[in-house]
Parts: C-alpha cells; structure tokens; sequence
C-alpha cells in the first residue's frame, strides 16, 4: 500500500490554519465590520428594493401604466389552479426572454385586458375573478418571474 505523506502534511497544515483562524485570541479582521461600526453594504439595484406595501383590504395597487399589480385581499386558489397559474405566466415570460422580473408588468397587462379565460386566470376573465382570486393569480405571477414554480 502507497502512503502519501505530502497530502496528510498539506491536510495537517490546512487545519492548523482553519483553526487557528477560529481561536478566541486571533486578532479580529479588519475589514469586517465591528459590533461598533456599521456594515456597509452595496447599493440597492431596481430588482433588490423592497417590495411595495401591500395595499390595505379592499384597495389595489395600480401602476403608472393602469395595471392592477397588487390587490387587499388574501390569496385565494386551491394548489393545482395556483400552480398551472405560476406556470402559464413563467412559459410566457421565458418565451419573452429578458429579465423574468422586468416581465411582470406586461404579463399581468395581458392577462387583465383579455377576456379569454385560461389556467392563467383560474379559467374565469379577470374581471369576474373575486378579489382572492386576483391576489392568487399575482402571487403566482410573482412566483413565476422568481422562477418557483415547479
């Protein structure tokens, strides 16, 4: 049998290194920030900010462009309507390509000015879903550009 005795020693000092790192009276980094002294942190970019807050029961949220993006009602779908929901909405957002994120806006345009009625919608326009189901349909969709869905 072969022995390695380079790979144990390399193995060794590897460890020594780890924990020493980790000892209690290892200087701290000085580049980490310090219970004193606030974390920086990179700047937010449009897809990093805070979502919106959700609008108050019984209101919507509509955008600049008259897109109803946010609906006051809790998310109303059973678990299949809801998943053929997500997946409608990311197989035309992915036929889109682009950011999924920059195609939420359009997707729920579309599926709003449309009477047709499909998995998108619970089957049922958009104008005839009730207020649970317009929020179940938009948690999908949200969940469809964050690639979720299945």
């Amino acid at each position: 049998m072969r022995r390695y005795p380079q790979f144990a020693m390399g193995a060794v000092a590897v460890t020594v290194i780890l924990v020493g790192g980790c000892s209690p009276d290892s200087e701290p980094d000085p580049t980490s920030p310090t219970p004193d002294s606030p974390a920086s942190s990179p700047p937010e970019t449009p897809s990093e900010q805070a979502a919106p807050a959700a609008p108050a029961p019984g209101e919507v949220a509509i955008s600049p462009g008259g897109v109803t993006t946010a609906v006051g009602a809790p998310a109303e779908s059973t678990e299949d309507d809801y998943f053929q929901a997500c997946m409608a909405a990311r197989t035309w957002m992915e036929q889109r390509g682009d950011d999924l994120q920059a195609q939420i806006e359009p997707y729920l345009a579309m599926v709003q000015s449309t009477q047709s009625a499909g998995p998108a919608t619970f089957g049922a326009p958009w104008s005839e879903l009730s207020a649970g189901q317009q929020s179940a349909v938009i948690v999908a969709v949200e969940a469809a550009a964050d690639r979720l869905c299945g």
